[in-house]
């Protein structure tokens, strides 16, 4: 562990495992149940049904309303959410640190005795189907969860987050309480915490009210998922402008040369100074957002290109986004581009760690992917050592025109994109 972290670990007989750091310098406490399941670990049928229980935990407990969960947190100005994602689920809060006992009960509470109460489910299923439609109408959101569900292509990676209208529409209190009973096991969560805190003291208080919890741990298996290269146009005339999705697969998160990825990321679209940002927006004036990111997932990933840009100047955005791709398999980095991009990136890395919150869910990350504690300066190190050879190397691998897969959203009034102007 890094010395300069004051990282420490214990697990409960049932498998829980408990991590905290001590941050002296704060007066915050940051805290976080994971559960290591997401939408990629649900049946087709039950698509959505995670996200679904994350609603369902606020709506009251055995022996707390969901009125009185608001007002416990409220009245401590204490700041309670949760969040899905493909592979995980996590309930946090973030409270002064002489309101951690008040905090840990309310969310132990939430987590450990929801009711599912029937009247309660007919009205959370109303609110979930708003919040597909509200993702609907955002262009943005929709390009890409349209560009995911063709990328995984008949895999549980490419199921919505939200699940469908149709999945949704049949959740009853008994298929929930037996997923939840499936996956809120011990040996499946993790507890993190982070700011001014004693771990011993945190681990008495944690103890107390988890020591209930059932052992056990879902295993998941099965070879990681085959991604499809395809072109998909998607008509929607209420749009001005045309979304773009593009993307190929990428290394897992554990990936040995994650560090040479996220420097070729860096410098494909991570920011103002990006090869992308600089040609298409600021020299052609073509877009006004333009960005690359990196999805890693435990077994695969992606790394997508996201622009808006009018139906007339699409498919040269994506010729120029192929002339980016062709530069960085062919011409080597100037040494001074390197060297941007490796302060860009430690310095993001840094200040991500700045806060509770942030150091809570990187204890998280750390524990699920790795069940190790990568020192701040062992990860500087890394990117440090990364060569232009090695990023030439990464875009070699990825940029392959047979794995380039492309997603367009908007009134494309004739617009046609074939795999001629995906050469790279």
């Amino acid at each position: 562990m890094d010395p300069n972290r004051n990282i420490r670990r214990t697990v409960l007989s049932n498998g829980l495992t408990l991590l905290t750091e001590k941050m002296e310098h704060v007066r915050s406490v940051a805290m976080g149940v994971w559960v290591r399941n997401g939408s990629r670990h649900e049946l087709p049928e039950v698509n959505g049904i995670s996200h679904f229980i994350e609603h369902m935990v606020f709506k009251g407990t055995k022996s707390r309303s969901a009125q009185r969960i608001a007002r416990e947190v409220d009245a401590i100005g204490g700041n309670l959410d949760a969040f899905t994602g493909k592979e995980t689920v996590c309930f946090n809060m973030k409270v002064l640190d002489e309101h951690v006992p008040t905090a840990l009960d309310v969310l132990s509470d939430l987590v450990l005795n929801p009711v599912f109460a029937d009247d309660e489910i007919t009205r959370e299923r109303g609110v979930i189907l708003e919040e597909i439609k509200m993702d609907e109408d955002n262009p943005d959101y929709l390009v890409h969860e349209i560009f995911t569900q063709n990328f995984w292509k008949d895999h549980p990676l490419g199921k919505p987050i939200l699940g469908t209208r149709e999945t949704v529409r049949k959740f009853e209190r008994e298929t929930l309480i037996g997923f939840y009973e499936q996956r809120f096991l011990g040996g499946n969560m993790v507890f993190t915490a982070a700011g001014n805190l004693e771990h011993d003291s945190f681990v008495e208080h944690v103890v107390r009210r988890f020591e209930g919890l059932p052992a056990g741990e879902s295993k998941y298996s099965g070879p990681p998922p085959t991604t499809a290269a395809r072109i998909n146009l998607r008509n929607k005339k209420s749009l001005e402008q045309v979304q773009l999705c593009l993307g190929v697969p990428a290394p897992p998160i554990g990936d040995e040369s994650r560090y040479v990825t996220l420097l070729l990321n860096t410098i494909l679209g991570g920011g103002m100074s990006s090869r992308l940002f600089q040609t298409v927006r600021e020299e052609r004036g073509l877009a006004y957002a333009i960005y690359s990111d990196l999805n890693p997932y435990r077994d695969t990933g992606s790394l997508c290109v996201y622009a808006g840009t009018s139906s007339d100047k699409a498919v040269q955005v994506v010729e120029l986004v192929m002339a980016e791709f062709r530069r960085l398999k062919t011409e080597p980095l100037a040494a001074d581009e390197l060297r941007r991009a490796k302060d860009q990136l430690k310095g993001n890395l840094l200040l991500s760690l700045e806060s509770s919150m942030s150091r809570m869910s990187n204890l998280a990350r750390q524990q699920m992917y790795f069940d190790y504690f990568f020192g701040l300066q062992e990860i500087l190190d890394k990117v440090e050592r990364v060569t232009v050879e090695q990023v030439m190397q990464m875009a070699n691998a990825l940029f392959r025109p047979d794995l380039v897969a492309v997603t367009l959203l908007g009134r494309l009034d004739g617009l046609k994109l074939t795999r001629g102007h995906l050469v790279c």
